[in-house]
């Protein structure tokens, strides 16, 4: 199952938008050190501070048609 993440932070030393919804990719080192990797605005997957973030879990189908649209 794939992991979402709402933006709550949004500031210039970042390419966030605060209340968008990040698609997360699995990185263990980085979640050990309290970072996600997400794929940010510009299409690019980056390291993030987890308080940057809340998790929001969706049905499988929802993440289906949210993988579709990012």
């Amino acid at each position: 199952m794939c992991k979402f993440a709402i933006c709550i932070y949004a500031g210039e030393d970042v390419l966030l938008t605060a209340r968008k919804i990040y698609q997360v990719l699995p990185d263990e080192k980085a979640e050990r050190s309290d970072y996600i990797r997400i794929i940010e605005d510009e299409g690019e997957d980056y390291l993030y501070p987890k308080k940057y973030f809340v998790f929001a879990p969706f049905p499988q189908e929802v993440e289906k048609s949210l993988l579709q649209t990012l």
